[in-house]
């Protein structure tokens, strides 16, 4: 019992270290320590291993890691049918050509939300939007967007997170989420990110389930409160195109 026990803690731990490369292309053995919460000892360890079976490579010049092929082996063999993200992506780039600003695709993980698509703008100055980047679940348009039309349990779950802000008022946050229902949409201005502004609206299935949340974002500059009121039917509209497309 005892061994087996100790089996899955190393594949905790080693699941762990390849999450420490979310946002990172290249990290040396001390970041990824730091990172994963661990000795610098296990972590070599844990490293070689994954390294001898192609989930890690090693950059002998620098001494960095980085992920290995290996990866993209199992990811080519993914389920591409029922896959929002593939699905939905023509639609993303049509709406980016009409509104020229960053558009997203959300979907709760948890007490996250992951973004599992991203198309970006073509302007100059413009919002990066990385696919696979975790965001907490009670900050940003896109997070009203996926608390206010998911089911009751995930709210309660979120108020009584060890995570939940002290600061974040729970009265006003639950009048955001009831402002979000009612108009269909929430916008965030620097909620998040300083200078960077987001409009959100939910993507329903056919079946009326929440799938995930349509997200245009933009330096707050350019995507004023005002702007992103005037888009937001368009926005809406988008996202209730794109629900009819999924089961």
């Amino acid at each position: 019992m005892e061994d087996g026990k100790l089996t899955v803690r190393a594949v905790e731990r080693a699941l762990d270290i390849l999450l420490c490369f979310t946002g990172a292309s290249e990290l040396t053995l001390t970041e990824i320590a730091t990172r994963a919460q661990l000795h610098k000892s296990t972590v070599h360890r844990l490293l070689a291993s994954l390294e001898g079976k192609g989930f890690i490579m090693r950059d002998e010049a620098t001494d960095k890691y980085r992920l290995g092929y290996r990866l993209w082996e199992l990811s080519a063999n993914l389920s591409k049918e029922g896959d929002p993200g593939i699905i939905l992506l023509p639609e993303m780039e049509r709406l980016r050509d009409v509104l020229g600003e960053t558009i997203s695709l959300y979907v709760q993980d948890g007490l996250e939300r992951v973004r599992i698509q991203a198309v970006q703008s073509n302007h100059a100055i413009r919002r990066v939007a990385p696919v696979g980047a975790r965001m907490p679940l009670y900050v940003g348009a896109s997070s009203k967007v996926l608390v206010a039309f998911a089911e009751p349990g995930l709210l309660e779950q979120l108020l009584t997170s060890a995570d939940w802000p002290t600061g974040l008022g729970t009265q006003a946050y639950l009048q955001q989420l009831s402002d979000t229902r009612r108009a269909g949409f929430a916008t965030s201005v620097e909620e998040r990110e300083p200078g960077a502004a987001a409009v959100s609206a939910p993507i329903l299935d056919r079946g009326g389930r929440l799938v995930a949340a349509l997200a245009v974002s933009g330096p707050a500059n350019r995507l004023t409160l005002e702007l992103m009121q005037e888009q937001a039917p368009t926005i809406m509209e988008a996202a209730r195109r794109m629900g009819t497309m999924l089961r």
